[in-house]
């Protein structure tokens, strides 16, 4: 009786030591993050661009890349069962988690079609032959010209005016206008809401609730 006692016990630590799975379907924010239920999960070891960022593609045209590694990784997925297995958290409180839709790897597609990038310092090189091959055949990201997303994260810091005050007391919602020309509020306590500035001279605005954004035309943000 003691001994079976010995291997339960020993059992159920390697079982507490293993990585934490957890699985079910993706609500994909941008090219490296979605939600799993109430789980928010940052693919490990690749970096996508940012929501706003914007790049250059072959014929030195601007475009939303930011956008278009979201619509990559939303394809990937396809609308499949998603498993996800914790590599650490990040300081967003996020899961930084290696990930798969059926059998394929959702960080190296992702760097493979060329629309992220291996995040080195934290993947210690585990996508660097993926981000070769997609540099060589000149996919995504690689056939035009962009900055890598932790560059240009970076660069919005640097460049980030002082916040403006909303001109109403309680007024707090942050209209933003994207790089598409999409119309997004912002509520305190969301991700980017920190980071966003607003410039009325752009048209965007300030709103006191989200009824009065929605009202005209306004969709909530989606992080």
């Amino acid at each position: 009786m003691i001994r079976r006692l010995g291997v339960l016990v020993l059992a159920a630590g390697l079982a507490a030591a293993s990585p934490a799975e957890f699985t079910g379907p993706a609500r994909v924010v941008d090219g490296d993050t979605f939600s799993i239920g109430a789980e928010r999960v940052r693919l490990w070891g690749v970096d996508a661009p940012e929501g706003r960022q914007v790049c250059q593609d072959a014929k030195g045209q601007r475009y939303a890349c930011g956008d278009a590694a979201r619509d990559q990784l939303v394809g990937l997925i396809g609308g499949r069962i998603v498993r996800c297995e914790i590599r650490d958290r990040d300081p967003y409180g996020r899961a930084a988690s290696r990930c798969q839709a059926g059998s394929t790897d959702l960080g190296g597609a992702m760097v493979r079609a060329g629309w992220a990038v291996d995040y080195a310092q934290f993947s210690r090189g585990a996508y660097a032959s993926a981000e070769a091959e997609a540099r060589r055949a000149r996919r995504g990201l690689w056939a035009g010209r962009f900055e890598t997303p932790s560059t240009w994260r970076a660069d919005e810091r640097q460049a980030r005016p002082a916040p403006v005050a909303p001109p109403q007391a309680g007024c707090v919602i942050k209209g933003n206008i994207n790089a598409q020309g999409r119309r997004i509020f912002h509520v305190p306590g969301q991700q980017d809401y920190a980071a966003t500035r607003i410039d009325t001279a752009r048209g965007e605005r300030w709103f006191c609730s989200a009824a009065e954004a929605r009202a005209v035309g306004w969709t909530a943000a989606a992080r």
